[in-house]
């Protein structure tokens, strides 16, 4: 009959691990999104890489210097570089520790310390010995807490890595927005230029006008409120135009400084309709959420941490080495030396603290389910939103624009009017106001419209392929 092996149960409780196995929970998926055209394509925005969904050479060009200079996306790739080596740390404790160690022992004792019975003229004996050797240390994970624990670190190490990914998409998206703010501003300014122009020469036209007496002087004031309302314009608009290369700068990495420009706003062509993909695919795609689920499996696996003490801890050391007095001697046969001491820690009061770090990391896990949920819930949010922004502001500009064409006829007219003596500066005045805020108006519809496509865009979780 063959002997039965302490080794075969010693393996059987090593693959125990206590706690429980992560399994993703389940969050209501609609089939599609809020705000999304019935006739979309099954194909998602995010599918396209940003070097393709940017058109412009300049704008690709500082999105490449942002990616590899920006200062929030070091630190988050230096963040990946902490978890990944917390997450070995915590690997390396699966796997017992040698330790070279060598010492040497030397004592002689007094002879009118201690020794009081030693008779008088003994000599004193010194003794001495060489010790070196290998001590061996080990935690035999029999309940899995280690492995729980490298588990966790894993999850941690994940979810750093979407933060960095995070971080990316982020980035691509605030050097597009902030780049069609700047040029949206440009186009204010070349607005409020050419709108300071027209005020001065209708202003040198009142003057004169007045000079022969076929106006009055309150036209000629209402013509200088105009001109002090473009010129306070452009110089708002100049301050704005600064500020927004400043931030750009610091998205770029660099000091403040002049911004290149490329294509002006009207030449960004966009689609009509923009395709998001399915609802589902959210899930794998964005980052925050994949993060938020990192974090939640590490919560998981903690639950099985706590858990393990309630077992006990079994540790193991041993020392396998040479010990002699003399050197020549350290590494004969007889001079070698070993012992190993296996150690076992049971809880038996503690309190009530295992019972309650066990409540501690199941409270921790519902609050990471709940962040996770939040995450899921906030994405569809987000790209809903961006669904409808766009949507809506696109026909609102649609509308803008046909008013500023009502507005150009009607300053047209209202010009033709007043150099014939049919109406009053007043009309000219209103006219040329209403066509001055119409313009601007439409420019920055046509900038939300801009930022709404880069808004969906960052909430599909495109950039980062």
């Amino acid at each position: 009959m063959k002997r039965f092996s302490p080794i075969l149960p010693m393996f059987l409780l090593a693959a125990c691990t206590v706690g429980p196995n992560y399994k993703r929970p389940a969050v209501p998926v609609p089939d599609s999104y809020r705000g999304a055209s019935p006739a979309a394509p099954a194909s998602s925005l995010a599918d396209t890489k940003w070097t393709a969904l940017f058109e412009d050479d300049t704008l690709r060009q500082l999105i490449s210097t942002a990616l590899e200079q920006n200062l929030d996306l070091s630190m988050a790739a230096q963040r990946v570089e902490e978890a990944r080596a917390q997450f070995r740390i915590t690997g390396a404790n699966r796997y017992p520790f040698l330790y070279g160690q060598a010492g040497f022992s030397g004592s002689m004792p007094s002879l009118i310390g201690a020794n009081t019975e030693l008779p008088p003229g003994t000599t004193s004996i010194s003794s001495s010995y060489t010790q070196t050797g290998a001590a061996l240390s080990w935690e035999l994970d029999l309940w899995g807490r280690l492995r729980r624990l490298n588990e966790s670190a894993r999850a941690q190490y994940l979810a750093a890595e979407e933060a960095r990914r995070g971080v990316l998409i982020s980035l691509v998206a605030d050097v597009a927005d902030t780049y069609f703010t700047l040029r949206e501003r440009d186009l204010e300014l070349e607005i409020a230029h050419s709108t300071e122009q027209i005020a001065a020469r209708n202003l040198e036209l009142v003057r004169v006008r007045h000079e022969h007496g076929a106006v009055t002087a309150l036209d000629v004031h209402e013509a200088e409120q105009f001109l002090f309302i473009a010129s306070a314009q452009l110089a708002a608009t100049e301050r704005e135009i600064g500020q927004t290369e400043d931030a750009l700068s610091l998205l770029l990495g660099k000091p403040p400084g002049e911004i290149p420009r490329g294509k002006a706003m009207d030449d960004f062509g966009l689609p009509p309709e923009l395709p998001p993909g399915m609802p589902s695919s959210l899930l794998e795609r964005r980052p925050d959420i994949r993060e938020a689920e990192e974090r939640l499996i590490a919560a998981n696996a903690q639950i099985g941490v706590a858990k393990a003490y309630y077992f006990p801890q079994i540790s193991l050391t041993g020392l396998l080495g040479w010990q002699s007095r003399a050197l020549t001697e350290l590494f004969t046969n007889p001079a070698r030396n070993w012992f190993i001491s296996p150690a076992a820690n049971l809880p038996i009061f503690t309190a009530g603290q295992v019972r309650v770090a066990v409540r501690l990391t199941e409270a921790q896990k519902q609050e990471m389910v709940i962040a996770y949920q939040k995450s899921i819930y906030n994405a569809f949010r987000e790209v809903s939103d961006a669904l409808i922004g766009y949507r809506d502001t696109r026909e609102q500009r649609r509308q803008q624009d046909q008013l500023v064409h009502a507005l150009q006829e009607t300053t047209r007219l209202s010009n033709l009017r007043y150099q014939g003596g049919l109406d009053s500066y007043l009309q000219v005045l209103d006219a040329e106001r209403n066509l001055f805020q119409g313009r601007l108006a439409l420019a920055q519809l046509r900038l939300q419209e801009l930022l709404s496509f880069v808004q969906l865009y960052r909430a599909l979780g495109g950039g980062w392929q």
